[in-house]
């Protein structure tokens, strides 16, 4: 019965590593709910075979029994498709048997002691759990969507290691002294192989963030290069009206010693909207975001885009001023591109934002209504190449923990983020 408890062991072990390596597209409910109904299913599965065809049949079949499911779950679950999605699977068996290898390796060392083998398993697992949970989980789910290319080849190693210790090595790890020493050194030398894939892993997200770092900061140069530009525009045109306002005055004087009362106060009224118009519009305190929503309500006056804009922020942000001004200029930018695929006569971005009770903003665009959502309720590109800025979004989402959802009513395109 020690090897019954061994595969049954190992099938909840390995699909919660499945589990661990998954980035669902599904609610983090209906996925944990998902794995462990398969869970329920496969042990059963494993006890009926074991008690109606024996040890050996089970252990034949074992691996088809257990990762046959675990693969259709990341086919129905995974947001990955292709070479990618196999990774995911991959890395779950191999952290999965590198806990049975050292198990196995000490119970068999241990003279066949059951204790053992159960101390063993928990000590192993929790440590290898709280790894995944706490360092390699974030940085395996960011790799997945920061690398495009080069896991066909991660992949091709790791299918090698697959056949090498399921099927070119026999016998089972802590029963047969052959496959208890090889089936753990071959495994030996995979923890290297990963090894060298998480420096490969860190490197990529160091680049991540060099580059996000570097977006920000040519976005914040941009913006307030461009308010600049709009300020000194606004400077020149107010120094103009100031050179012309001795001729108004004069004009204004002569129409007074008129009596043309009315006169004078129609031109006094056309020079006050004149300044008007030249007057320079602060969107809010804080100067990058005011600069980033002058920048692009500017560029949408020039495309013929009307703007309904109310904006209302303190001097202090519960988050990095440079984040969120990149969530705004991908918002804007994906509203500005949306508007112009229509007739200037539907054109419009409605933008509202505040920061009491919390960080709240809400922008709304009309569109071409050919927009559909995948099952976490995100916009799907219509083209290769397109969506970046969503996934902006989203990060930035996930990782100050806010709440983002968008919408489509008739043909108004909706973004509500909370914070």
């Amino acid at each position: 019965m020690v090897e019954l408890f061994v595969m049954e062991y190992m099938t909840v072990l390995g699909m919660t590593m499945v589990l661990l390596f998954l980035d669902s597209r599904y609610s983090r409910r209906r996925t944990i709910l998902t794995v462990c109904s398969a869970i329920v299913l496969v042990m059963a599965a494993v006890a009926a075979i074991y008690l109606t065809t024996g040890l050996g049949t089970t252990i034949r079949i074992y691996t088809l029994v257990a990762h046959v499911p675990s693969l259709i779950i990341c086919l129905a679950l995974s947001r990955f498709r292709g070479w990618r999605l196999v990774f995911q699977l991959l890395s779950a068996i191999l952290f999965c048997m590198l806990i049975h290898h050292g198990a196995g390796l000490i119970y068999y060392l241990s003279g066949n002691r059951f204790w053992v083998l159960l101390l063993s398993y928990a000590v192993l697992s929790a440590g290898v759990i709280w790894f995944l949970l706490r360092f390699l989980r974030p940085l395996f789910l960011q790799t997945l969507l920061e690398l495009r290319r080069g896991w066909w080849l991660m992949c091709l190693v790791m299918i090698l290691y697959y056949v090498v210790a399921i099927y070119l090595i026999p016998g089972y790890v802590g029963i047969t002294r052959s496959s208890t020493i090889l089936k753990p050194a071959v495994s030996l030398l995979m923890v290297g192989f990963y090894s060298i894939l998480m420096f490969l892993f860190f490197s990529i997200r160091k680049e991540a963030e060099i580059r996000h770092g570097a977006q920000i900061s040519a976005l914040q140069l941009s913006a307030l290069q461009n308010r600049m530009e709009a300020v000194r525009v606004t400077e020149d045109a107010i120094r103009m009206e100031r050179h012309d306002l001795r001729h108004r005055l004069q004009a204004v004087a002569e129409l007074v010693a008129r009596g043309d009362r009315e006169a004078a106060l129609d031109f006094l009224d056309a020079a006050k909207e004149r300044l008007d118009e030249r007057k320079a519009i602060r969107w809010c305190r804080p100067p990058v975001l005011d600069a980033v929503f002058s920048s692009y309500f500017d560029q949408a006056k020039n495309e013929e885009i009307p703007v309904d804009a109310a904006v209302a922020l303190p001097d202090k942000l519960p988050v990095n001023e440079g984040e969120l001004a990149v969530v705004l200029a991908n918002a804007l930018e994906n509203a500005i591109h949306a508007n112009l695929k229509l007739p200037p006569e539907r054109r419009g971005i409605r933008c509202r934002m505040m920061a009491a009770p919390s960080l709240m903003l809400e922008l709304s665009n009309p569109c071409d209504g050919k927009i559909s959502f995948d099952d976490q309720g995100l916009p799907v590109a219509q083209r290769e190449g397109h969506g970046i800025g969503t996934q902006s979004i989203t990060l930035f989402c996930k990782k100050h923990g806010a709440v983002c959802q968008y919408d489509l009513t008739g043909d108004i395109f909706r973004l509500r983020l909370v914070l």
